[in-house]
């Protein structure tokens, strides 16, 4: 193992150990011990490692892999905890309705939207799909939102922005994001157009890889202009599985990884974000950019903004309607006073949550293969875990049981990263700059295209495979997307197989 590799593992080593030891006040002693063994970053690539065909721990589902291998409950969740999860899996895939209906518990629907259900985004609870990168077979924009925000101009805006009342500012007519859809008689906010150039990038062994950069633009406008310094960011929905894992992971893991030396440059950094349940500023760990602090808050975001439905946590009945689009406040909203103060009243919005921290993580495939092996060596030396962080062990106080202290292998750091100009989208968000992203979890990504066959990679979905996702990176990953680069092509059919596997 060369002496780049060695450092990294002693990095690694280094952040797991300051974790167990000093943040851990969840273990005792004895537990701190077993945590720091099992977390150590492995040296042997000749074999795989314990536990690893167990990615999510007990919970991870042994189901026959299938289109459907996402949408499996915790193995090890409780028969209550299963029923609600069905309840959950029913409200999270229903087709919502405007209002007024006949289906007084379905409806309430916009009056601006994206979606009419999360199953349109997530489809099958994975991957969102974009529109296509042939022109001539473009779909509608219903995964893919577009983020807006401008600068700020006025001190007031400036003082919510520092203080984390405000995560950015939005575009003051079209707000916080771009509706497509719209219910009837009533405008849609405009369409989301894209534009893709061929680049090439030359890799070593001959081999060429043909990138596609997307150019945004916004038509059909349906509220007058916008403001010309807008600032927008397209996002495509993430995967479902392993949610509540994520949530359990305690704190001081993820800020030791912020704390420690990875080489390359990498300097990993916490977004802090406010919680809307208790106001105070908290650690970040879920969309792309770590603005959301806990899976509720993420999927109640989600129905207010992508779908115009109110909860408790964003009780707006009108979604994300602006003082400019006054026509909104003039259609009728779907809260029945029979069924509570909330379109999702909190009872509905805690069974769309049981379901959301329950979708299973597969288990893994191949570990033992050599050539898996010996991608999962080069993952290790180019330093892709620097950032992709393998595993950890969740709290043994997390708020549910079938989440407590289990060794997991998400492969993430739950991190803001610098990926460099060609990612960047200028849109900040809480602290997160423009061109900063959260490495995204890597646990089920061999089966992205067994759940949606059109499903594609990064933020935005530019990446039509997995090579292409690693060679967009940039910035502080740079020097790693140059190792995928530099190998041999054997070598990098190594690596993509270990992805594959996981």
């Amino acid at each position: 193992m060369n002496k780049l590799a060695v450092a990294i593992l002693t990095a690694l080593a280094a952040a797991s150990a300051v974790a167990a030891s000093d943040g851990r006040d969840d273990l005792t002693e004895e537990d701190r011990a077993r945590v720091a063994k099992v977390t150590a970053p492995t040296r042997d690539f000749s074999a795989p490692e314990s536990f690893e065909t167990l990615p999510a721990g007990a919970g991870t589902t042994r189901k026959m892999i299938n289109a459907d291998i996402f949408s499996h409950p915790s193995a090890n969740l409780t028969f209550e905890g299963r029923q609600e999860f069905l309840v959950g899996n029913g409200l999270f895939r229903k087709d919502w309705v405007s209002s007024p209906s006949s289906t007084q518990a379905s409806d309430g629907l916009g009056p601006l939207f994206n979606a009419r259900s999360c199953q349109a985004c997530h489809t099958k609870d994975g991957r969102g799909t974009v529109p296509g990168f042939d022109p001539l077979e473009r779909s509608d924009t219903v995964a893919l939102l577009l983020r807006l925000s401008v600068p700020a101009t006025t001190d007031e805006q400036r003082q919510q922005l520092a203080s984390g009342h405000l995560p950015f500012v939005p575009e003051p007519v079209y707000g916080v994001q771009l509706q497509n859809f719209s219910v009837a008689g009533l405008p849609s906010e405009g369409s989301l157009e894209i534009e893709y150039e061929p680049v090439t990038v030359q890799l070593n062994g001959g081999e060429t890889a043909t990138l596609m950069k997307p150019t945004y633009r916004i038509e059909n406008l349906g509220y007058g202009p916008m403001r010309k310094d807008v600032q927008i960011s397209p996002r495509i929905a993430q995967p479902m599985i392993g949610l509540g894992l994520l949530e359990a992971i305690h704190p001081a893991d993820i800020l030791a990884n912020a704390a420690a030396d990875h080489g390359d440059g990498i300097s990993g950094r916490p977004n802090w974000t406010r919680d809307r349940r208790t106001g105070e500023r908290v650690l970040g760990r879920f969309n792309w950019k770590a603005s959301q602090p806990t899976v509720e808050q993420q999927s109640a975001a989600a129905f207010s903004n992508d779908m115009g439905l109110s909860t408790p946590l964003f009780p707006s009945h009108y979604g994300e309607c602006t003082k400019a689009q006054s026509a909104c406040f003039d259609m009728p909203h779907g809260a029945q006073p029979h069924l509570g103060e909330h379109e999702v009243p909190a009872e509905l919005m805690d069974f769309v949550t049981t379901y959301s921290v329950n979708l299973a993580v597969p288990q893994r495939r191949d570990v033992d293969d050599a050539r898996v092996l010996a991608g999962k060596k080069l993952f290790y030396e180019a330093n892709c875990v620097a950032c992709h962080v393998p595993k950890y062990v969740t709290r043994r106080d997390a708020a549910r049981e079938e989440h407590r202290f289990q060794l997991i292998w998400p492969y993430t750091d739950m991190l803001l990263h610098d990926m460099g100009e060609g990612l960047a989208d200028q849109v900040s968000e809480d602290e997160a700059s423009g061109s900063e992203w959260r490495t995204p979890p890597l646990w089920g990504i061999g089966l992205t295209r067994t759940v949606n066959p059109n499903a594609t990679w990064l933020h935005d979905g530019r990446a039509r495979s997995l090579l292409e996702a690693v060679l967009w990176h940039g910035g502080e990953a740079q020097a790693a997307r140059d190792r995928v680069v530099a190998m041999t092509p054997e070598e990098r059919a190594d690596l993509i197989r270990f992805l594959e596997s996981l």
